[in-house]
Order: structure tokens, then C-alpha cells, then sequence
């Protein structure tokens, strides 16, 4: 008998620190209530919907075969179930430092972005890491990031996503994985794969490592070396396939940009044949070098349209066996982009010198400084930092935003964004079709002349 399970790379955990079940995946963090927890506890892919009622009978009266069914529904919908899965074994998220008392009515984060280091062999056009970093050299030592793995559970973080840069160039990594697994966490390492061999690969796995992310960045060899500056393709189809060996959950991460957007399908198939179970095809943000090479890497409307049609047809041939996310490119659709969930709801990042960042980009505002992992601890800085409490809910919002029916569903858009082509944070993200800055945005959209692009620097 075949019932629903664990899709491999899902794991159920119990978080001591908010008394309650979470499953953790690729991407993504949910948290259960009790009766949910006990379902999915339930499918252990041999239990069929009958099955997993009776078993949930034992404990609850009244047990409605529907409502289990329609919970099984959606977390298979989420890809988290599958039929005959085992996932990995759970275990407990558990914090050897215990949570901190809680103070504020904000929610505890789920998911920390540690940038490790700024260094990377790659000089790709769209990184949005900072244009001048040199504030950025002094890094965290392996101690002091472990400090921080250490905080960011007791603050409750139950994901933890390690990036740069390049963060196979840190020696320590397999330490920090194993110091983030060691207290319950999910760890994902984001990577261009360049340095991975089958030793690191090894040791990042002995280690506790749960998913990689890989980046390619097109579907020709020629055209990725060109713009990942350097003869990198064929490392990374190798890196590919140390990790399909391995058995490790792999995504692929595309960047699309005007120079390799007409090959989107190209991409796909690639990604797929080297064994991706997860798909992210994003169109750039602009940030970093991005926003420098803004001009160069924007693709015009006949290809944003062309794109989307794209991915329909990925979706049709690939869909049922591969995950496949597409970022739409905000310039050209009118809708601002989540940012990061709505700012300082459930994700920090913490950059290689220490700063403690509600988004990525969030150092370049002006107003309040980043606080630094130095300067407090991660649940103080959260909770009450300036820096995280300046655009937290509505109360900040301007008109339109303010009475907007979306201002909970799009968080009034990028707070980087607004500040780049406005000059304002706090302005409505000119991306929005709303905005009276939205202009400046289908100005940039329309951009048909193609500079050259300005590689990155190395740090």
C-alpha cells in the first residue's frame, strides 16, 4: 500500500521555542498548529487517507476524513507530500541556549541569510552585492558566526540559508553547517559551485547540509562564460553532478536578464537534466551591480511576454516532477514585489562584516544605521532596532499604499526600490501601477539601447 509521505528533503521538527511542529523544505519554513503536526506525523507513506483517520481517531474524537483529505491536499499542492515519501528523519529544533523572553508583539524570524563572505570568483553583471565593499572585508570569524547560528535559534530561526559571494571560499563552512544542523536548523548552502569537489561536498554532507542551490547563468557555454566572467560552465555542470550523485536535494537558480531570456527554455531543460527538483527563474533585481548594469540587463516588454509563454510550456512538460518558481520582473508588471514577506516579518540577513540587515539591500538607506551582531543580540536588534522597526506594518505607509486593499498582501513594495528611484524610502515602490512615481520605472522598462556591461569587481 502507497500513501502520502515526506517528499525528500522535507523534515518535521519540534520548535521548543514557540511550543510547535514546523516543516522545513528547500525555500521554506511552515508552522503547524497541533492537529496538523499529528497528521502529517501520520503519513509515513505506507498509511492511506483511511489510514491516517484511523490513526488520528485514537487521539481525537470526531476525526472528518474530509478536512484530513483537504490537508493532505494542500501540503501535496506545497510539494511537501508525496506519494510513498519518507522525507528526512525529524528531530528536534532544539537550542542549547534557550529562547530569549519575547518583548514585542512582532513574530520571532524564521530564516536567516548569512552572507559569509563578499568574495567570489564570478564577476556576473546582476550580483547585488554592495558595489564597494570594502566595509565588507573584515569578516565574522568562525566563532563569532557561531555566536550567531546560536542567536538566531533562540530567536527562532529554523532555516538558515548560507550565501556570499562565493561561501565554499570560507574553510570553516562545514563547521558552520554542522554548528546550524547541530541546533535543529534546516541549512541550505546558495552557491556558483565553482569550488565545490567531492570532498567538500562530502564533508558539507557529514556535516548535517540539507539542500544546494546552484546558479547557472545560460544554457550555451560561450554566453555563461561571458557573463560569469571566465571559463566557469563546465565546473558548474560537474559541481551539478557530484550533488545528483550524492543524492542531495538540488535547485537550480537562473538570473534572466535581456541577454539570455530568449533561451528560458533552453535553461530549463538544462537545469532539469542535471537533476534539479526545484526550478527558481528570476528575472534580475536591481541592486548592487545590478542596478548599475540596470540599462544593459532590462529586457523589453516583447520578451517579458515571450518569457512568460516560456514558462507555461516548462510548467506543461516539467511541472509534475520539478518545482518551478518564475519572479516576474515588477518593472513591467505593474505589481511591486513582497518584499522579503512584508520588512522584518520573518526573515534577517547578517552580512560578512556582522550587520544585521532586514533585507539584502537594506544597508544603503538612509536613516537609522544597521545595528551589527556586535552591538546586541539578535532578538534585541530584531525587536527593537530602528533599523527594523522603520517600515514594520502599515503605520508608515503614504497614499496610495495606506488605503490600498494590497498594503497586507504587497507590503507597499521594495524599501530599496522606492529609494533608488525616488530618492525616498518611505515612498510607494514605483513599480506599483499606483504609484505617482511609476514613470520612472516604465522609463527604465522601455529601455531598447544596450550599454556595455560592467563586470562586477572582486571584493
Amino acid at each position: 500500500m502507497t500513501g502520502p509521505g515526506l517528499r525528500r528533503g522535507v523534515r518535521l521538527v519540534f520548535d521548543p521555542v514557540r511550543d510547535q511542529h514546523a516543516l522545513l523544505y528547500p525555500e521554506g519554513v511552515l508552522l503547524l498548529d497541533p492537529v496538523a503536526a499529528d497528521v502529517v506525523a501520520a503519513c509515513d507513506g505506507r498509511r492511506d487517507l483511511a489510514g491516517i483517520v484511523g490513526r488520528l481517531a485514537r487521539e481525537y474524537d470526531d476525526v472528518d476524513a474530509a478536512d484530513v483529505g483537504r490537508l493532505l491536499a494542500d501540503l501535496s499542492d506545497r510539494r511537501l507530500l508525496t506519494p510513498g515519501g519518507t522525507g528526512r528523519p525529524g528531530g528536534a529544533a532544539a537550542s542549547g541556549t534557550g529562547a530569549p523572553p519575547w518583548a514585542s508583539d512582532h513574530p520571532r524570524p524564521t530564516g536567516l541569510l548569512a552572507e559569509l563572505t563578499y568574495r567570489c570568483p564570478l564577476r556576473c553583471a546582476y550580483c547585488s552585492n554592495p558595489v564597494e565593499p570594502a566595509a565588507y572585508r573584515a569578516e565574522l570569524g568562525t566563532a563569532e558566526w557561531a555566536d550567531v547560528l546560536d542567536q538566531a535559534r533562540a530567536a527562532g530561526v529554523l532555516q538558515v540559508h548560507f550565501s556570499g559571494g562565493e561561501p565554499l571560499l570560507r574553510r570553516d563552512l562545514p563547521e558552520l553547517v554542522g554548528q546550524a544542523r547541530g541546533l535543529g536548523m534546516y541549512t541550505n548552502l546558495v552557491t556558483s559551485g565553482v569550488p565545490l569537489t567531492g570532498d567538500r561536498l562530502a564533508a558539507l554532507l557529514d556535516a548535517g547540509l540539507d539542500h544546494l542551490q546552484l546558479s547557472i547563468q545560460d544554457s550555451r557555454r560561450a554566453d555563461a562564460d561571458r557573463v560569469a566572467g571566465g571559463r566557469f560552465h563546465d565546473r558548474k555542470l560537474a559541481a551539478a553532478g557530484l550533488v545528483r550523485e550524492s543524492g542531495t536535494v538540488l535547485s537550480v537558480n537562473v538570473v534572466l536578464h535581456a541577454g539570455n531570456v530568449a533561451r528560458l527554455g533552453e535553461i530549463a531543460e538544462l537545469a532539469v537534466d542535471l537533476g534539479a527538483e526545484r526550478l527558481e527563474l528570476a528575472h534580475t533585481q536591481f541592486y548592487g551591480w545590478g542596478l548599475r548594469n540596470r540599462a544593459a540587463l532590462m529586457p523589453t516588454r516583447a520578451q517579458v511576454d515571450a518569457a512568460a509563454a516560456a514558462v507555461a510550456e516548462v510548467h506543461d512538460r516539467h511541472g509534475d516532477r520539478v518545482e518551478i518558481v518564475y519572479v516576474e520582473p515588477d518593472h513591467h508588471t505593474g505589481r511591486p514585489k513582497p518584499c522579503m514577506n512584508g520588512w522584518g516579518s520573518r526573515q534577517l540577513v547578517v552580512a560578512p562584516n556582522g550587520d544585521v540587515l532586514p533585507c539584502l539591500a537594506a544597508g544603503q538607506l538612509p536613516g537609522p544605521a544597521p545595528p551589527n551582531v556586535h552591538s546586541g543580540t539578535l532578538a534585541d536588534l530584531w525587536q527593537h532596532s530602528a533599523l527594523f522597526n522603520a517600515f514594520r506594518g502599515t503605520a508608515w505607509m503614504p497614499e496610495p499604499c495606506r488605503g490600498c486593499d494590497l498594503r497586507t498582501v504587497d507590503f507597499g513594495g521594495c524599501r530599496c526600490q522606492a529609494f533608488q528611484l525616488t530618492g525616498d524610502p518611505a515612498a510607494t515602490d514605483p513599480a506599483c501601477l499606483w504609484s505617482p512615481h511609476h514613470g520612472t520605472v516604465l522609463a527604465a522598462a522601455g529601455t531598447v539601447e544596450r550599454p556595455p556591461m560592467i563586470p562586477r569587481r572582486p571584493p
